[in-house]
């Protein structure tokens, strides 16, 4: 029998996510949730953009969506700038007695020894008051940056170090919200956002550095982060907007798991607006982006991954990736015992269906 699934938003993440719920026949959409007053009432497969009619129209009543008894909610909202909103549309849903899968809020991926206990102490609550589970995941942070990690390093007699990258133009981004206000791509060097600021680096993916660190069964005694600017040579628009000449068109940044003295887990960032700057910087392993996953030991690897999508370049192909793995961890997640999970609960995940759909066709 289908899973009945409410979707939360339609942004970069939640559009494709959506489709995926119409399309999917383990999927019954029960209901969609938007927060631009202009999606409301409009039909959940034209927010898609898909070419259909689901007679699933959307609200941006959370509670009201929530009374039709979703087993699980798929919660795309935006986190980076809303986090304790997003938070406690979470704590609802699950209180609700609704599993949820969501892109959003990064810290949840896992937020011990990050967020304080005020803060996990009412979604763990929620989770049993509802008898629901919740896993927050992605690409990146998210598979990147554990599971695939993992499956290299099973077939290693020993480990030294995991450095997992991320080498992407993210001139075809079109998430203004990210790009300017979060990454501060355009402003002045001095200028610093809220991503630049001390320990923000830290707590965004030092949430999956813990978890590596978990994973392989030590615990980190110090998480180190660094990043350096190049500015644009002069004035260029991208998808998101103008940036002009001086504003910050690339950056570098490396988040550093320390233990025992050493720089056992890194996470590295090349991220420009334009394909000539920072030559010396790492360069992706196809045009426009590529994942890296590196693993000093015995034996050592060096494993690009390549996305790419029928429907888009390399960016929306790394959204799609984030999409398609919140989505498919949804029959494990309700399967799973009430609490707040990451993939080291779960089952490996090999989305199961998904073949299954494409072959019924």
């Amino acid at each position: 029998m289908a899973i009945r699934v409410l979707h939360v938003a339609t942004g970069n993440v939640g559009r494709i996510a959506l489709s995926q719920l119409i399309e999917d026949p383990r999927f019954e959409l029960a209901g969609l949730v938007v927060s631009n007053p202009e999606k409301i009432g409009r039909d959940a497969g034209e927010l898609a953009g898909l070419d259909v009619v689901t007679g699933v129209a959307a609200t941006g009543d959370l509670d009201a969506a929530l009374a039709a008894g979703p087993e699980c909610t798929v919660y795309c909202a935006i986190g980076e700038t809303r986090l304790f909103e997003a938070l406690g549309d979470i704590a609802k849903i699950l209180a609700s007695g609704s599993n949820v899968v969501a892109s959003s809020p990064v810290p949840l991926i896992y937020p011990w020894n990050l967020l304080p206990d005020r803060m996990i102490d009412p979604v763990e609550d929620a989770c049993r008051a509802g008898g629901a589970s919740l896993l927050a995941t992605g690409v990146d942070p998210g598979w990147v940056n554990d599971l695939l990690p993992f499956a290299l390093a099973s077939t290693c007699q020993k480990v030294e170090q995991v450095r997992c990258s991320e080498i992407a133009d993210y001139a075809s981004y079109d998430g203004g919200p990210v790009v300017f206000d979060f990454m501060g791509f355009g402003r002045p060097a001095g200028d610093l956002p809220k991503m630049f600021k001390p320990g923000i680096l830290a707590a965004s993916w030092g949430v999956s550095l813990r978890m590596m660190a978990k994973g392989f069964g030590f615990e980190l005694d110090d998480i180190t982060e660094w990043f350096e600017l190049e500015p644009a040579p002069e004035a260029f628009d991208v998808a998101a907007g103008h940036i002009p000449a001086g504003g910050v068109a690339g950056m570098r940044f490396q988040i550093t798991g320390v233990a025992a003295g050493k720089e056992v887990l890194v996470i590295d960032h090349t991220t420009r607006l334009r394909g000539d700057l920072r030559p010396d910087w790492p360069q992706p392993a196809q045009d426009g982006g590529s994942y890296r996953v590196e693993i000093t030991g015995e034996p050592s690897y060096r494993v690009d991954v390549c996305p790419t999508s029928a429907h888009g370049d390399h960016n929306h192909a790394a959204i799609a990736a984030g999409a398609g793995r919140i989505v498919n961890s949804i029959p494990d997640v309700v399967a799973a015992p009430p609490g707040l999970r990451t993939p080291l609960d779960l089952p490996f995940n090999t989305a199961r269906g998904v073949f299954a759909t494409a072959l019924a066709h």
